[in-house]
């Protein structure tokens, strides 16, 4: 079966195209906001497809960068070695190997270097939004200030 992503417009709307015949639908995301982004889809003309939706508001690059992270909420205790698979300017996503007590809500602080010419340290706190399995998502909070490190590394 195959996977259509779609990015969702800021008024809660996203197109969907077929991938067998190239039918352009408008469709309203607001129903599916707080629920799975993955949606099987029927098209007139009787093409199956998933369909996952995108409401991130900020580009995310894909990375591959070690580093570690702790659990900073208060009565929460952990930490190890996290894998980065991507970063934005509003969040992050990485895996952690082996048992963990992460879930949403909880506050973590990552600590990796970009893989730019100066091998920049960031360390950033971040809260927990998804965990499936060993994969975390995360976004930085509100009053984070955006180092332009990052911005110039998102921008390669």
């Amino acid at each position: 079966m195959a996977e259509v992503k779609t990015f969702v417009r800021s008024n809660n709307t996203a197109t969907v195209i077929c991938p067998a015949c190239n039918t352009a639908k408008n469709i309203s995301a607001a129903p599916y906001r707080y629920k799975k982004h993955a949606i099987k889809v029927r098209c007139r003309c009787g093409e199956i497809f998933t369909l996952r939706l995108d409401f991130r508001h900020h580009y995310r690059k894909p990375t591959n960068l070690p580093g570690t992270y702790s659990i900073t909420t208060p009565k929460k205790a952990g930490g190890g070695v996290a894998q980065i698979h991507n970063i934005s300017r509003s969040g992050i996503g990485f895996t952690v190997s082996g048992r963990h007590h992460m879930e949403k809500g909880l506050t973590v602080m990552l600590e990796f270097h970009l893989n730019d010419r100066n091998q920049t340290k960031l360390r950033k706190e971040a809260i927990i939004r998804s965990v499936e399995e060993n994969y975390i998502g995360c976004q930085f909070p509100k009053n984070d200030p955006f180092e332009k490190a990052l911005g110039f590394y998102l921008q390669r």
